[in-house]
């Protein structure tokens, strides 16, 4: 760490909030997610002052979403937003394959971090911030924000305290995999957009309005982050069920696939014996951002903001949670305090970094087809060394990862 990010974080971390101090918050990312956060959410005690996006387009469109954004400073790059602004915290709104990187420079330079959902493209890359988060003492959550939400967090709890007994089995979604790019013609990228930044540690492939507009759907840039997808609906599943489970620092023992067809369902065996069951099939209400959970005592199924279960265990449950704006009201206060109390998130960065492990566990199975043995304390496979050289990825140069010491 050079002398400049070594003064940045004690400075940061030395900072005391009175009652009055508001949080300066900057924004890196302004698609869809970002832009349905600054529309539609609060953020207490706090101002948004900075937003970078890449295609610098989006950052006047999100601008524009509310009055006093108007005077919010614009970057096209986020690094000279990370060096010029004197920020407490950022948002990391942008596509996958560009977020860990991000979020690292950002707590290195003394912030904390809010990161959207899938919180990395690989293990490699949540190892990283887990210890970064240890080695700079800063806050990340995950945006996952199910675990704050009142009805999802006291059913989570009340399963981790032995509401249903022993769970023997949770069923989820058979949620789908990424999609592989093919090479096909380049096209003229659009005016402001900075297409090697955004291509970031992937490939710089000739740009393609369906590569930019669809990313989410493909590997290089994400685990299958469409709606049904493994790190799409899927973050929000499996986070759930680690959370409910209290595994929120370990993961399953054993993966596999089971049954026949285009695809398999997917497996896991935890320590305790419980078994993880993504069989289900796609449901349109949010189902499948839950799970249901199958216990000594009888069975409880999660959504999001809304719980079934068998009579009598609901007696001491929250109101629902109605889904739409403002539903991620409880997940960013949570995260807005806890940067004043240097309290632990909901949403915490080893919690965040082992949900998603779930998701790229998920894939690394179906794609070698076979059965695998995981240590979730070493974090590495068990005599499997090809699966274990999928937990990371090559970089491309200028965007590697950096060491943390």
């Amino acid at each position: 760490m050079n002398r400049r990010v070594f003064l940045a974080t004690a400075l940061s971390s030395s900072r005391i909030f009175g009652a009055n101090d508001r949080l300066r918050i900057g924004f890196i990312g302004l698609g869809g997610r970002a832009q349905w956060l600054l529309k539609n959410e609060k953020f207490p005690g706090a101002e948004i002052v900075a937003m970078a996006d890449c295609f610098l387009p989006q950052c006047d469109k999100a601008a524009g979403l509310q009055p006093e954004f108007a005077q919010v400073t614009k970057y096209q790059d986020y690094r000279k937003l990370l060096e010029k602004e004197k920020l407490d915290a950022v948002f990391i709104e942008t596509t996958t394959h560009a977020r860990a990187l991000i979020a690292l420079q950002a707590m290195q330079l003394g912030l904390d971090v809010y990161a959207e959902k899938p919180l990395t493209l690989t293990v490699e890359e949540g190892q990283l911030l887990v210890k970064a988060v240890e080695r700079y003492k800063r806050v990340l959550q995950t945006g996952t924000q199910q675990r704050s939400i009142p009805i999802n967090a006291w059913a989570s709890k009340f399963i981790r305290e032995g509401g249903l007994g022993k769970v023997r089995e949770v069923i989820a979604c058979n949620f789908e995999p990424p999609k592989m790019w093919t090479a096909r013609a380049g096209q003229p990228a659009p005016a402001g957009l900075d297409w090697d930044l955004w291509c970031n540690q992937t490939e710089l492939r000739p740009f393609h309005d369906e590569l930019r507009g669809r990313w989410a759907w493909y590997w290089d840039y994400d685990g299958g982050g469409q709606s049904w997808g493994v790190s799409g609906w899927g973050t929000h599943a499996l986070d759930q069920v680690q959370c409910a489970l209290g595994t929120d620092t370990t993961g399953p023992v054993e993966i596999w696939l089971e049954g026949e067809g285009e695809r398999p369902a997917v497996m896991m065996k935890y320590a305790s014996g419980t078994v993880l069951k993504m069989n289900g099939k796609p449901r349109p209400d949010h189902s499948d951002l839950g799970a249901i959970f199958v216990g000594e005592k009888g069975t409880l199924e999660i959504k999001r903001g809304t719980l079934v279960a068998d009579a009598g265990l609901l007696k001491d449950a929250p109101q629902d949670t109605v889904e739409g704006p403002g539903e991620n009201s409880f997940h960013i206060a949570n995260f807005l305090d806890c940067i004043r109390t240097r309290k632990q998130p909901n949403a915490w960065v080893e919690a965040g970094h082992r949900s998603t492990s779930v998701c790229h566990l998920t894939n690394m199975c179906r794609e070698l087809g076979r059965k695998l043995r995981w240590d979730p304390v070493a974090e590495q496979f068990i005599d499997d060394a090809e699966a274990s050289r999928k937990l990371a990825r090559p970089r491309r140069k200028g965007y590697e990862l950096p060491k943390i010491a």
